[in-house]
């Protein structure tokens, strides 16, 4: 699976899972430790959790991919996970506001994932 694909695959299993505003951000331009970032949004902790959980059990599963390391999950305001190629970032609402990555990185080309289903 390429990078990109893998990001789309992420982007869909958090989908999925109901996460809003789901961004793939092309990271190759500006940083040589990732391809892709995916960001997304839980509505509080409780679901970024529950989005993180299912990306990480399907990548697990399906795909035989485990990320690197994993960090925020006790809090689970933000929940980052590395699968080296591509970074998933899992924000709640007010976290997702206060950090900003879009706009930190607003020089890098965007994808907006199409809605499962739609």
């Amino acid at each position: 699976m390429t990078s990109i694909e893998q990001a789309r695959r992420i982007a869909a299993l958090a989908q999925e899972k109901l996460a809003k505003d789901v961004v793939i951000l092309d990271m190759h331009q500006v940083c040589s430790y990732t391809d892709y970032f995916v960001v997304c949004t839980g509505g509080n902790p409780r679901q970024t959790k529950a989005i993180w959980d299912e990306v990480h059990v399907r990548l697990k599963q399906d795909d035989a991919l485990l990320p690197r390391s994993v960090a925020g999950e006790s809090e689970a305001t933000w929940i980052v996970a590395d699968y080296l190629d591509v970074v998933l970032h899992v924000f709640t609402p007010d976290a997702r506001g206060f950090y900003r990555l879009e706009d930190l990185w607003g020089d890098v080309p965007q994808e907006i994932p199409a809605a499962v289903g739609a």
